[in-house]
């Protein structure tokens, strides 16, 4: 499990070089089912503390544990670090906070109970297969429903449904890559329960040629996510008896990722005791790394192909020295990224056998500002109509600076709609391929039967624009909320028989539904449908030229000097794992650093009516 928002180093992180002595009496030179079936053994015979689905709660505050915060536990399918106000997404939440209410946290099934065959608890609710430690993971309340028995299938970006199916996450828009922590637990359900949890009774995909119960996506899965050192620790955890709510075996998987490879082949996944791997020379590192069409939020990077004695198969992509992306060609778009901010990027090479090169040199990148006719940081909803009768439209404007393809595939945008006060979304609106919004102009999505404001609309959807005053409406961008209309669960009524038009001062989108952002016309208000007008204060196009000095700092306050003197009226410095490390409002232009680690961060600043970004280096 890769994560760019998370930097694990309060766990135990394993290297071996040989395998646990847990497995000194299994003969790891056999391969294929008799591999399969001698693992299987080893974990049915060492299962030998059968734990009750209430002891789960115990073992999961201890074994799942954020290794960022003592008082958390990590959640499985989580990738956002809570800031969002979409409880949903949350990377850690508080162990005290476990039941079945929103906001609270459960235990998820990655094997889904009910997909077994016969089902998980259908002899008992009180022992395994339904409480087997190593199948439970701390999920939240609302995504874990959202999830329910939907099979796992191939996807991108974070987790979330994929039409009937669902996708674990991974790490390509900087959130966590879930992949290969739900493919090592499915594995080791099979091998410890056999047929009754075959891997194709939970995921979609290619059969595998050795075993027609196994998925290739899985093995994908396992050999492109390495081990986390919270799976190390679970795993580490539950082998020792003596531990109260341990139960005795290991996942083998998690141990040594290679063996999925020894059993059912496919892409080789990683030798961790270094048994297996016959080539061991890792290709030369990239050269001539460049960075080019650099916009507020991209930055293009390419290099020259590294060379192997065997062949080079794909490369891992660092943005600050935090794992991106891994791809199989010699260059690649890094999205997400903020607006006037420096950014690092090297570049390393694999092997078919998992040998790494060392990272290539650093080579700098700096995003543009904030778009050229507006500024704004994304997109956001600029017009709302609720009218008479079915006259229904919804109106998103893009002032990025840059061009938007709605559905690229490291950004894909979406609409929500939760009717009456519903606390989770009810129904997704997926945009058209190919549906583009230029900069500085809008996309118009209105009920089929509108039958005012001809003329302006780009596409029809009668369940996203079947809405009535009380609707929450929430625009989002890989399934992350950037913006919204009204407030999820509230059902409180704010804009019947009303037409809405975002203020032309509202430069970004905004998680919180705030009235004072929109201007109120009466219902059927045809005038800027198909339209939107941005206008930037002086104010704001003066933040655009600031300073912060030192920078790099080694003293106890940074000082920040803009022009005219306008004041700053709020930071935010975030480190690289994306925690909030200061906070502070009401800034007399200068701030306290002087409880900084070394290290780098990101401070925001909060000047007139726009948000600026800078790195800063504290030494």
């Amino acid at each position: 499990m890769k994560r760019i928002l998370l930097l694990v180093t309060g766990l135990l992180s394993l290297t071996l070089t040989a395998q646990q002595s847990y497995y000194n009496d299994v003969n790891l030179t056999l391969t294929g089912i008799q591999l399969r079936d001698a693992l299987a053994t080893k974990v049915i015979n060492t299962h030998s503390n059968s734990l009750s689905y209430s002891e789960i709660w115990t073992a999961s505050m201890i074994t799942d544990e954020d290794p960022n915060n003592a008082n958390n536990v990590l959640l499985i399918y989580g990738w956002e670090n809570g800031s969002d106000g979409d409880v949903t997404n949350d990377l850690s939440r508080d162990k005290m906070s476990n039941g079945g209410n929103v906001g609270d946290w459960n235990r998820e099934h990655t094997f889904a109970n009910s997909l077994a065959n016969p089902s998980l608890d259908a002899s008992s609710t009180n022992g395994p297969p339904y409480s087997d430690a190593h199948n439970l993971r701390p999920s939240d309340v609302q995504r874990n429903g959202q999830r329910g028995n939907r099979l796992f299938a191939t996807g991108s970006g974070n987790s979330g449904t994929v039409g009937a199916y669902w996708y674990p996450g991974d790490a390509t828009t900087g959130g966590t890559d879930w992949r290969g922590d739900v493919a090592r637990i499915i594995m080791y359900m099979y091998i410890r329960y056999g047929n009754q949890c075959a891997p194709n009774l939970v995921a979609v995909g290619t059969q595998n040629s050795v075993d027609a119960n196994m998925i290739d996506l899985l093995l994908e899965w396992n050999a492109a996510d390495p081990v986390s050192a919270i799976e190390d620790a679970r795993n580490t955890y539950h082998e020792d008896i003596f531990n109260a709510t341990a139960q005795g075996n290991r996942n083998p998987f998690i141990d040594n990722p290679r063996l999925a490879t020894q059993i059912w082949g496919g892409t080789p996944a990683e030798d961790r005791w270094g048994i297996y791997s016959t080539d061991t020379q890792a290709p030369t590192v990239p050269t001539n790394v460049m960075v080019s069409n650099e916009t507020s939020s991209s930055i293009d990077v390419s290099w020259d192909a590294s060379t192997d004695n065997v062949a080079v198969t794909e490369y891992d992509v660092y943005v600050d020295a935090t794992f991106y992306q891994t791809v199989a060609t010699t260059s690649i778009t890094v999205t997400g990224l903020s607006a006037s901010t420096t950014y690092n990027f090297t570049v390393a090479a694999k092997d078919a056998e998992g040998n790494t090169s060392a990272q290539s040199g650093i080579v700098n990148g700096t995003t543009l500002a904030g778009g050229g006719t507006g500024g704004g940081s994304d997109l956001y909803f600029s017009e709302y109509m609720e009218g008479s009768s079915l006259n229904k439209a919804l109106e998103i404007a893009n002032f990025t600076g840059s061009t938007i393809d709605l559905n690229d595939a490291g950004n894909v945008y979406t609409l929500k709609i939760s009717t009456n006060g519903n606390a989770m979304w009810n129904s997704t609106y997926s945009f058209p391929m190919g549906a583009m919004i230029a900069d500085g102009d809008v996309y118009v999505i209105a009920n089929s039967s509108l039958a005012v404001c001809t003329g302006v609309v780009d596409d029809s959807n009668n369940t996203i624009t079947g809405f009535n005053g009380n609707d929450a409406i929430g625009l989002f961008k890989n399934d992350v909320l950037i913006d919204i209309l009204g407030t999820l669960g509230d059902g409180t009524t704010y804009a019947e028989n009303t037409t809405l038009v975002r203020k032309p001062s509202v430069n970004a989108p905004n998680t919180t539904y705030t009235a004072s952002e929109w201007d109120t016309f009466p219902s059927n208000t045809c005038d800027n449908l198909g339209m939107h007008t941005q206008t930037l204060s002086t104010t704001t196009f003066e933040a655009e030229n600031f300073q912060v000095y030192p920078n790099p700092t080694n003293g106890g306050f940074i000082y920040i000097n803009t022009k005219n003197n306008v004041e700053v009226s709020a930071v935010t410095i975030f480190d690289i794992a994306g925690r909030q490390v200061i906070s502070q409002n009401n800034v007399s232009n200068q701030i306290n650093v002087s409880g900084l680690q070394q290290g780098m961060y990101l401070l925001q600043l909060q000047i007139g009516n726009q948000t600026v970004t800078k790195k800063l280096i504290k030494q």
